[in-house]
């Protein structure tokens, strides 16, 4: 019986072509195969080896020669054995897969740097607040396609769909505001982030469409439409029509029906209406827990994530092989000046 570590080396060995082994015998095929070399055309003289004294190394010149070959031999079984590709196949750990496309949408006027939040006991701007929240949202999503759209006078796509969470989590805590200008475009903003989710478009990428009722947008702004080239109600209807729900968060103290003056408020009627025509809810956020009691929320909303099958890991052994026969060609030219 083999020891269980060893058992369990032995049963994750591979190798990538096994073929290559079939070559080990070569060198013997060719010495039979090819031709002798004919009597005396190297030009060296043969001398008895009863008239070399072994003072003068014959011994010593014999067993060089024994060495030379061991040599040979192992060098060519080394090279053989790597072109093998020699690995260990390991399990992989299996990750949560749920098949959505999750396209966020975030409003990055001027009116987000507002300082109405509060973190860790201090007050922070509306953007600080999002950015937090935000991230830790994205890379609860493991296993989901997460893209990220930035829109203010202009839309810009942050992150393309991806399963790297960690990369658009980045992205969202590197947005800057006026990168993309200081007014609010919400239906660009939509409108660019249903183009990335079109399902003529979502298979391209990702190798097959997601299935149906599996893409989201989630669209976060703090004011009213006021730029772009298209309305919102308009385009949350085009939403509806490709399967896309349009989750909204209508972010800040104050809305339209409670301004009091107040200039930049959220436009929280329209933003309802565009999460009811596409099939999404609309979430009301005043303040910082309630920004995490909604993505606690749409994470729920959105669960239902499975384990998928691990991938097997492969750790290649080649390397060792190829060293080898590296240390034994440099041993044969060693072995070779020595005469």
């Amino acid at each position: 019986m083999l020891p269980a570590s060893l058992s369990a080396i032995l049963s994750a060995f591979d190798l990538a072509t096994p073929l290559a082994l079939l070559l080990l015998p070569l060198p013997l095929l060719a010495l039979r195969l090819l031709p002798a070399e004919a009597e005396g055309s190297s030009g060296a003289l043969r001398v008895p080896a009863s008239l070399v004294p072994e003072a003068a190394g014959g011994a010593g010149i014999a067993a060089r020669g024994r060495r030379q070959i061991l040599l040979t031999w192992a060098l060519w079984t080394a090279l053989v054995v790597a072109l093998a590709g020699p690995r260990l196949v390991l399990p992989g750990i299996a990750l949560p897969a749920s098949g959505r496309e999750i396209m966020l949408a975030m409003d990055l006027s001027g009116s987000m740097e507002r300082r109405d939040f509060a973190l860790d006991g201090e007050t922070v701007s509306r953007l600080q607040a999002v950015k937090r929240v935000g991230a830790d949202f994205i890379r609860r999503r493991s296993g989901d396609r997460i893209g990220l759209v930035i829109f203010a006078d202009q839309s810009f796509v942050a992150a393309s769909l991806t399963f790297d969470t960690a990369s658009v989590a980045h992205a969202l805590e590197e947005a800057t505001i006026g990168l993309v200008g200081r007014s609010t475009g919400i239906g660009d903003g939509l409108g660019l982030a249903l183009r990335r989710l079109d399902p003529r478009d979502a298979g391209a990428e990702a190798g097959q469409p997601a299935p149906a009722g599996a893409k989201v947008v989630i669209l976060l702004s703090d004011g009213a439409n006021n730029a772009g080239q298209t309305t919102p109600r308009d385009v949350a209807a085009l939403a509806r029509e490709i399967g896309v729900k349009v989750y909204t968060i209508a972010l800040g103290p104050r809305d339209l029906a409670n301004a009091d003056g107040e200039q930049d408020v959220v436009d929280t009627e329209t933003l309802r209406d565009m999460a009811e025509t596409s099939g999404g809810k609309a979430f009301r956020v005043k303040t910082t827990e309630d920004l995490i009691a909604v993505a606690d929320a749409i994470d729920a909303l959105e669960g239902g994530r499975a384990k998928a099958p691990p991938l097997p890991l492969r750790r290649d052994l080649w390397p060792w092989p190829a060293a080898l026969a590296l240390a034994c060609a440099g041993l044969l030219l060693a072995t070779r000046r020595q005469r």
